[in-house]
């Protein structure tokens, strides 16, 4: 063994088996190279760590083994001297973490086995339980919902081993908002939570119908708060010792690459970039990494209040995609408080739906009987304002209410995993329903629920009896088809205030832009030109205005899995629509903006026959360093406060390419040619407007339109004909991204 010293004998880059002791005590016993640790090796400190593995260039890089003098070991991936990737850390009290790892943080999914016996499994940020996520105690309670910085938060459900559960709203670790109690002999508490009583309101439902008594009478809500809760405290996490990147090889070639990489890395103001585990630069400073999710969310939300939709000179900033100067979207639609004329019609549509799917009913099963489709099964119920055997007291007027064919809706709520207590929550809570500005082209009327879960869309005559007559279609298609883009439809019902003969039935579709990411640009896209743009002047669209087909600048790049599936569901859910006879439905595109300008200057794109195209190697001419896509597809994930649920149209990561539109005269191109100039998005798409049939009034407006323009260019067709227009319109506007 010999102490460190230039080894001089070996050439450039040969690798060759060392034994050192180096300057700091600490022994390296391994391959070697270049004066650095390369390949194979043990590094044992003079404080008892040890780190056996895989090195590059003097830094523990690949699989490999640390160990802690307190017993706690680490076994998995390591980048650049950190936990980085996937591995299994072991404390010392007997904390066993097992899933993704990011800058030696519990980060992505994992799995962690407490010394007490209690276990979580599901999504981490920065080292605390963050997203959604399961936590089983070892008495058998569990914990299934979202979280935030380690604590229950948005919403969730306890499980009893009594059979005993609550589902609702979580706030810092504690029931908040709205929820349900129930019992396992079927008896529920829906209301308000809030640990401070005053802040409580509800109501007690007993199991079975009617309103009898029960044993359940006596309970108060703070019970919850006072004793059912104090069993479910989660443990807290064992914290590492030290982490493996603070432990540094004293070698001056090492200090010397250390401070070169730095000086790289400085973004000019004074502040270093986080670097990702592989030394590529990150959108954090090494501070922002530590920030608590909310921070993080406000960085990704909080974007420059200047403006509304607009792009910087991209001139000035050479070859590089123009940054987006975004202003914050705001909900859409305005709440219905006392004294909105609509008032009474949402507290009857609340009161109606509770009463629903509340009511006791068996579980359906997903193989339904064709009676169960039957549209002439009209049975209406009475809701007197005093309230009856079958029906509440309320303070709304008296009216009347139908379900159209509950069986079917029931299993369709079943077959989308719709919780009855959330569903009935969202719609029927004390939370109340937002108006949308202006009625629809048809003349309805949409609301929004508090919580943007669901859309509820008044409905004409006409459009109930459509999906009616193609439920048994619609039924079978969602069933054989999970990732179908069609409208998810989850009641239709229908009020009768008494004393008139105005009946307003409505429909209950889910909202395809309800996510935790804001939507920045959102298209209706047919397929056509005639009229298919935005009559807004520019200075006010915003993030709530619906663009059209003529409005679109962009193209929409997926990767290659998603885009195959994409494919082939739009031609199944066109031909079911062609075969039902449906016609002008749209592609409804909601984006959201990656806004992490150091992203897209760390990709320092060079214009190549027109587009931009990163560089080869870790480093531009600049000497600015690159993301490679593995990690441009890590830091996606990390800016943009994790992925939740992906799925098909849902919550995707993707790529928009800006497009400018050409013109032949008066006639513009229906897509624009693409500029290079690319962003990353996370994308929402889906299939609305699905209940317009080619009946009369459509062919005579066709008829009509047909004269006076290029009948191509109209919406109103044969339903063939749409399909295939809006198909070959579509597989234009999404390509795969090569």
């Amino acid at each position: 063994m010999s102490v460190d010293n230039d080894d001089e004998d070996h050439r450039p880059g040969e690798i060759y088996q060392v034994e050192k002791i180096l300057s700091d005590g600490g022994i390296y016993s391994g391959q070697w190279c270049d004066h650095l640790p390369q390949g194979q090796g043990k590094y044992v400190w003079f404080d008892g760590c040890v780190y056996m593995g895989e090195w590059e260039k003097g830094k523990p890089n690949g699989e490999g083994k640390f160990l802690w003098p307190s017993g706690a070991t680490y076994e998995g991936e390591f980048k650049n001297g950190h936990m980085d990737g996937v591995g299994a850390y072991t404390g010392s009290y007997g904390d066993t973490y097992k899933g993704s790892w990011v800058l030696n943080k519990k980060h992505g999914k994992g799995t962690d086995n407490y010394p007490n016996g209690d276990c979580y499994d599901g999504e981490w940020w920065k080292g605390f339980q963050d997203g959604n996520g399961r936590y089983q105690w070892r008495k058998g309670n569990y914990y299934i919902g979202q979280w935030k910085i380690g604590k229950f938060n948005g919403n969730g459900s306890i499980m009893w081993t009594d059979g005993n559960r609550y589902d609702g709203c979580w706030e810092d670790g504690l029931p908040k908002g709205n929820g349900t109690f129930r019992w396992a002999d079927g008896s529920f508490y829906v209301g308000v939570w809030s640990k401070n009583s005053k802040e409580q309101s509800g109501t007690y439902y007993p199991a079975g119908s009617g309103y009898t008594s029960s044993g359940h009478k006596d309970w108060g809500p703070q019970e919850v708060f006072s004793a059912v809760l104090n069993d479910c405290v989660v443990c807290p996490c064992e914290d590492v010792p030290i982490y493996p990147s603070d432990k540094r090889l004293h070698l001056p070639e090492m200090m010397a690459m250390l401070q070169s990489v730095s000086k790289k890395a400085n973004d000019g103001g004074g502040r270093t970039r986080w670097m990702s585990a592989d030394a590529r630069l990150s959108s954090y400073g090494s501070d922002e990494f530590h920030r608590n999710s909310d921070l993080d969310r406000r960085a990704r939300d909080g974007f420059e209040s200047s403006g509304n939709f607009q792009f910087e000179d991209s001139v000035s900033r050479g070859n590089k995609p123009p940054r987006l100067r975004l202003k914050p979207p705001r909900k859409p639609g305005e709440t219905i408080s006392k004294g909105h004329k609509n008032f009474d019609l949402m507290r009857n549509l609340q009161i109606g739906i509770r009463h629903a799917v509340a009511r006791p009913a068996p579980n359906p099963p997903l193989d339904l009987k064709p009676s169960a489709f039957d549209p002439n099964e009209k049975v209406w119920t009475k809701f007197p304002s005093e309230g009856s055997k079958h029906t509440p007291p309320h303070s709304s007027c008296e009216f009347r209410w139908k379900d159209y064919c509950p069986v079917v809706f029931r299993a369709l709520r079943k077959l989308f995993k719709v919780d009855p207590a959330d569903y009935m929550l969202s719609i029927c809570g004390d939370d109340a329903l937002r108006e949308l500005s202006s009625p629809g082209k048809s003349g309805s009327f949409f609301y929004l629920t508090s919580d943007d879960r669901y859309m509820i869309k008044t409905m004409k005559k006409s459009e109930g009896k459509v999906l009616l007559r193609m439920l048994p279609a619609y039924y079978n298609h969602v069933r054989a088809f999970e990732n179908t883009l069609v409208t998810k439809f989850y009641g239709l019902h229908c009020v009768k205030l008494t004393g008139s003969q105005k009946k307003v039935r409505f429909v209950i579709m889910g909202n395809l832009f309800c996510s935790e990411f804001s939507i920045h640009r959102r298209f209706d896209l047919k397929g056509s030109t005639f009229g298919r743009t935005t009559d807004k002047p520019e200075s006010e669209i915003d993030a709530t205005t619906t663009l059209k087909d003529l409005d679109l600048n962009y193209l929409f790049r997926l990767q290659k899995d998603w885009f195959e599936e994409f494919f082939v569901q739009v031609d199944r859910d066109c031909e079911l629509l062609e075969q039902e006879r449906i016609m002008d439905y749209s592609m409804l595109v909601g984006l959201h903006f990656q806004e992490r300008q150091s992203i897209k200057d760390s990709l320092t794109p060079t214009r190549i026959s027109g587009g931009f195209t990163p560089k080869d190697g870790h480093f531009d001419n600049g000497g600015t360093p690159r993301l490679s896509i593995a990690d441009r597809d890590k830091l996606l994930i990390i800016s943009s406060n994790r992925l939740p649920s992906i799925q098909l149209g849902i919550n995707m990561p993707a790529r928009a390419e800006r497009t400018v539109r050409k013109y032949e005269g008066e006639t513009p191109q229906l897509v624009g040619e693409p500029t290079g100039e690319i962003y990353e998005i996370i994308i929402f798409f889906g299939i609305i407007d699905i209940l317009q049939d080619y009946d009369i009034s459509k062919k005579l407006e066709h008829a009509y339109k047909a004269m006076q323009y290029d009948a191509t260019t109209i919406s109103a067709v044969d339903p063939g004909l749409y399909s295939r227009r809006f198909r070959d319109f579509i597989f234009k506007v999404f390509v795969e991204d090569t």
